[in-house]
């Protein structure tokens, strides 16, 4: 009993983490950096509700709709659009009353009374106050204010999913080459055939098959996106246990079921440092290039080739980890690996990897912008900070399509950097008081 105690009373306790948040609360540039990261993952998570050329709420012909709300279950499938309200200009129907979005556009939107790129403090030809494009329009009268909301969708979107993929195949390399070594890695010849397999046919079902519909789901709604990832995580997650399940009655014969020693370290080792030799954004519009746009190819790619960093700082830590005391009390008492990495292993080795997530995440933002400016990857129908920023180039004068949209990715960049710098500070025990 002493001995498990001792295993659980590890750096990783509660304690721990206590401090870090203290410590991260009292650097005010981290403490201001997290809100202002909140605001922005509010401004993406409602920017339907914010900007939208539907009314939140209205009464029509004597019905009361709630057409912002209503077109989610229409994108998922589960409602359809009334009679009346199927393929209608929502700004000229005549309601009893009505509730617009605080912006009453959508970037698709084309205001022809204000095309050839009007500035914000120019005369607009709008019908009142709450009509007005309060950051301007570009050339074909988009809204550049809507814009900016749902150009904060695409980086937020982009920089999270994109790391989140970095996340797992950095957590997962940096895990078998750090806890494992050269020496530590054995599995049966069918293990290996059939995980390789399925591995492969996971990626072809869960996300191969199912670009379309993911495709579709992004450029539908950001939960209806969410909701069909899940799916696919699931899928490939349920197709890989089944293929451990198949590889079990293999194991019984004799050539099959031979345990061989796995040198992880050195093939996850040798992996990092080719990728590292490449440079990565050469990389990513090579891959893109002879793709079909999409955002989805766009995050997939820079998760594939943004996870070395996270995979060399948790390899480094459990390297450190493995030999520690509690550690080999935990295979002492006879448990399993798999509970000695997630329970005792894992969770000390959590610090590093949220400071490159942090820098990660400025990192694909910028990614994003940057392929978005030359205009690689993203469908032409989808607006990000990038691609406002790259019709800047055809009208120098239209100053606020470059002020806006640059200052947004500076600023968004510079705040993920400015939290990643204050976790550093917060996990350095040198620096605690």
């Amino acid at each position: 009993m002493s001995d498990s105690k001792n295993i659980n009373n590890n750096p990783s306790s509660q304690g721990y983490w206590k401090m870090v948040r203290k410590q991260l609360l009292k650097n005010r540039i981290a403490k201001y950096s997290i809100r202002f990261i909140v605001v922005l993952i509010v401004f993406a998570a409602c920017a339907d509700i914010i900007a939208n050329e539907k009314p939140l709420a209205c009464n029509y012909q004597g019905h009361l709709y709630f057409p912002v709300f209503r077109s989610y279950f229409v994108s998922i499938g589960i409602g359809e659009w009334p009679a009346e309200l199927q393929n209608v200009e929502w700004k000229k129907l005549n309601y009893q009353w009505s509730a617009f979005p605080p912006i009453p556009y959508l970037p698709q939107n084309i205001d022809e009374a204000n095309v050839h790129s009007v500035g914000p403090f120019d005369k607009q030809q709008v019908s009142s106050l709450h009509w007005r494009h309060w950051l301007g329009t570009d050339e074909l009268g988009h809204d550049i204010l809507a814009a900016m909301i749902y150009g904060t969708r695409i980086a937020m979107l982009v920089g999270i999913v994109s790391i989140g993929i970095a996340t797992i195949i950095g957590l997962i390399m940096g895990l078998l080459a750090g806890y494992f070594g050269d020496d530590r890695l054995k599995l049966t010849r069918a293990q290996i055939i059939f995980n390789l397999l399925f591995i492969m046919l996971g990626i072809f079902y869960a996300f191969g098959l199912r670009s379309y519909a993911l495709s579709d789901a992004l450029a539908s709604s950001f939960i209806y996106f969410l909701l069909q990832l899940i799916v696919s995580i699931v899928i490939f997650t349920l197709i890989l246990c089944i293929g451990n399940v198949i590889a079990m009655p293999f194991k019984k014969i004799p050539f099959l079921g031979r345990k061989v020693n796995i040198p992880i370290d050195i093939i996850v080792s040798r992996c990092i440092e080719v990728m590292m030799s490449i440079p990565t954004l050469f990389l990513i519009m090579a891959i893109i290039a002879i793709a079909k746009p999409s955002i989805l190819l766009v995050m997939v790619v820079i998760g594939a080739t943004a996870w070395t960093g996270i995979a060399r700082f948790v390899r480094a830590e459990l390297l450190r980890i493995r030999e520690l005391e509690y550690i080999e009390a935990a295979h002492a008492l006879g448990y399993s690996e798999i509970r000695t990495i997630f329970k005792h292993a894992l969770p000390n080795a959590m610090s590093p990897i949220l400071i490159a997530i942090a820098f990660g995440i400025a990192g694909a933002i910028l990614t994003e912008a940057t392929l978005s400016f030359l205009g690689i990857g993203v469908p032409a129908d989808i607006i990000t900070w990038g691609s406002l920023l790259s019709e800047a180039r055809s009208k120098p004068t239209a100053w606020w399509l470059a002020i806006f949209p640059g200052i947004a990715i500076f600023v968004t960049v510079t705040v993920y950097n400015l939290l990643g710098e204050g976790l550093t500070d917060a996990m350095d025990p040198r620096l605690r008081k």
